[in-house]
């Protein structure tokens, strides 16, 4: 649906909506907190479930999800997918992962920042690979993602779970203070995060 309400066009994203009544138990609410699953769930499209995913449909029906509707940034007022650049970052040869997250930007509000891990003997020499992934995104979305710059580090932070931290990458690139998460896999990996961004900002 889009930010009305209404039906989105074939190719168009926006927010993944499931139409009421759903199947016995498929709605069991927040656990001692019935107000906020209604809040944050229920009233956004009146006799909808809003899953919180964003992605669209396809010509044949098929739902793509492109990520958390929290996973967009707001460039120049543009607001812009972050999983949708992943999937074009992460569609090069030379990249095992990926992670796309909004940097703070005083003229344009935020960019997007993109950290790259390499496969196995895939090198950059002299910016190369981060050239081609800041033109393939470029080519793909236009100049309007203001996409223009990819890092390369040896690993991202994850839990143990294997979720990418997102937030504490953002907070990272914006300087900010924060609290590693008690289910972090591995806390080295955000020094390791701190030093790339820190030769590269």
């Amino acid at each position: 649906m889009d930010a009305d309400g209404e039906p989105a066009a074939a190719n168009q994203q926006g927010y993944i909506a499931i139409k009421r009544p759903l199947p016995p138990s498929c709605l069991p609410s927040i656990w001692g907190d019935h107000a906020r699953f209604e809040s944050g769930y229920l009233t956004q499209f009146p006799g909808y479930y809003a899953s919180g995913d964003g992605g669209y449909i396809d010509e044949d029906g098929y739902v793509f999800v492109m990520g958390r509707i929290d996973d967009v940034i707001n460039v120049a007022g543009h607001r812009l997918s972050t999983g949708e650049m992943e999937e074009i970052v992460g569609a090069h040869q030379a990249v095992a992962e990926c992670a796309i997250v909004g940097k703070h930007d005083e003229l344009k509000g935020q960019l997007p920042l993109g950290l790259v891990v390499l496969k196995d003997g895939y090198l950059s020499c002299d910016g190369n690979i981060e050239g081609q992934l800041v033109d393939k995104v470029r080519s793909e979305l236009g100049a309007i993602a203001c996409f223009n710059q990819a890092v390369i580090v040896n690993r991202l932070p994850k839990t143990r779970s294997g979720k990418i931290l997102r937030r504490i990458i953002r907070q990272i690139a914006d300087g900010e203070e924060y609290t590693v998460p008690s289910t972090i896999d591995d806390p080295a990996s955000l020094d390791d995060i701190s030093e790339a961004l820190g030769k590269r900002i």
